[in-house]
């Protein structure tokens, strides 16, 4: 049985879940490769502290005794961040070896040079693990697409903003709150500002969107917003409207361009999105052949994104053993217009109090008016204080109008305050 040995670079939460997988499961991977896979060394920073299934794994600090290494056929990068993982991953592919990575943030950012390198070295880079832990949509994107024109994604693809609406949603609890206890049960960062202001959901987009569309989509070219705004009112006019407020990832391929973007949106419950519900992720993916399908499950976590890092390498060890590694092409051969954030469309919910009197509402809904902007339905809550709250739903419209829209009432001497305004979706899927 031939012989493939592995160079972890990271043995935190996802490479000790690489090494539970190739040490656990040993026997169907290497009976279904027909190659004996091992680990054979792996870069940490602390040499003394004890890790689990470090059996026969030779730990250092120094990442050239990896990258250098002759015996050492794949490398597997899961330390994250940006630097030093771009240049040790250039390294690697440059030195001939084929890499396995989980670093969203490092191919969100720098995808098309990393590309371009193992296409020079004709070596493979593969990266499922980076946009949904265990979820399969990589590799999807990659294979079982490749017959359809994609027209749109829409996707729950962070854990911690829908563990943190679900409970908000489902238990009446505010943002704050239910951050700390997400904080407290590991579900959340001591700083989760990455995930709660969309960022680590923006930069998975550009992975996918690069894939589905076949264009080079950059995290810079995503338009992030997070849920940090979103309150208990909120949701509760969302259930008002038979609606849930998501934190969704969306791309849309459209004859004016692509639009990329992450934000809270209110989603009707009739859509499969809108039953994903804690920690657990899901995409909804629409081919011109194949119409909508949709992809659920963990995405994030040691043992789920570790499958599929553990699939990636199975994948690249059939390559070499068919002497087709480096065939993996980029296939970025479109060049999409990214469209700007005003002139995306989408329906929009406004949450404002003004002043209970006369004439406010005709006024307000001529400035909407003005910009061309028509209503699908009102909510106003009984008067308090001489002062209304209302709830106006537009129809489709251009962000350009609303943004027109909303200066207008922010002059008005009538209005007290918006407190939200949160996107629509409900075309496109």
């Amino acid at each position: 049985m031939k012989k493939i040995t592995i160079g972890l670079l990271g043995y935190g939460t996802v490479g000790s879940g690489v090494a539970s997988i190739l040490t656990n499961n040993r026997y169907d991977i290497n009976t279904r490769t027909n190659t004996d896979i091992t680990i054979k060394k792996a870069l940490v920073r602390n040499l003394l502290k004890e890790r689990p299934f470090s059996e026969g794994i030779i730990f250092t600090d120094k990442p050239e005794e990896i990258i250098m290494d002759p015996e050492i056929d794949i490398v597997v990068e899961v330390m994250g961040g940006i630097e030093p993982a771009r240049s040790l991953i250039l390294a690697a592919l440059n030195n001939g070896k084929n890499v396995v990575t989980a670093n969203k943030d490092l191919l969100a950012l720098h995808g098309s040079e990393l590309f371009a390198t193992a296409e020079q070295n004709g070596r493979d880079l593969y990266f499922e693990a980076s946009v949904a832990g265990g979820i399969p949509i990589i590799a999807a994107l990659k294979q079982s697409f490749t017959a359809n024109r994609i027209s749109s994604i829409v996707g729950i693809i962070n854990g911690t903003t829908n563990f943190i609406l679900s409970a908000m949603t489902e238990q009446g609890r505010d943002f704050a709150d239910v951050l700390r206890e997400a904080q407290e049960q590991g579900y959340a960062e001591a700083d989760p500002t990455s995930d709660i202001e969309g960022l680590d959901a923006g930069r998975k987009l550009a992975i996918l969107s690069s894939l589905a569309f076949n264009t080079q989509v950059s995290f810079n070219d995503v338009y992030a917003e997070g849920i940090s705004k979103i309150s208990p009112a909120d949701i509760q006019y969302a259930e008002e409207l038979g609606c849930v407020i998501k934190l969704l990832a969306i791309a849309k391929n459209q004859e004016d361009g692509l639009e990329v973007r992450v934000h809270p949106a209110l989603l009707p419950k009739k859509h499969p999105l809108a039953t994903v519900n804690g920690v657990y992720n899901a995409i909804f993916v629409v081919g011109d052949a194949v119409g909508a399908t949709m992809f659920y499950g963990k995405g994030a976590g040691s043992l789920p994104t570790g499958s599929a890092v553990v699939s990636d390498i199975i994948q690249v060890v059939r390559n070499m053993a068919a002497g087709s590694e480096g065939q993996g092409k980029s296939n970025f051969y479109r060049h999409y217009p990214i469209k700007k954030v005003e002139d995306f469309t989408t329906g929009y919910y406004i949450r404002l109090k003004v002043k209970d009197e006369p004439r406010v509402f005709a006024t307000i809904a001529l400035f909407f008016a003005e910009a061309g902007i028509s209503f699908n339905s009102i909510i106003q809550k009984p008067r308090s204080n001489n002062n209304a709250e209302i709830v106006l739903v537009t129809h489709p419209c251009k962000e350009g109008q609303l943004r027109q829209a909303l200066q207008s009432l922010n002059s008005y001497s009538k209005l007290n305050k918006i407190y939200n305004v949160i996107r629509l979706e409900t075309n496109g899927f």
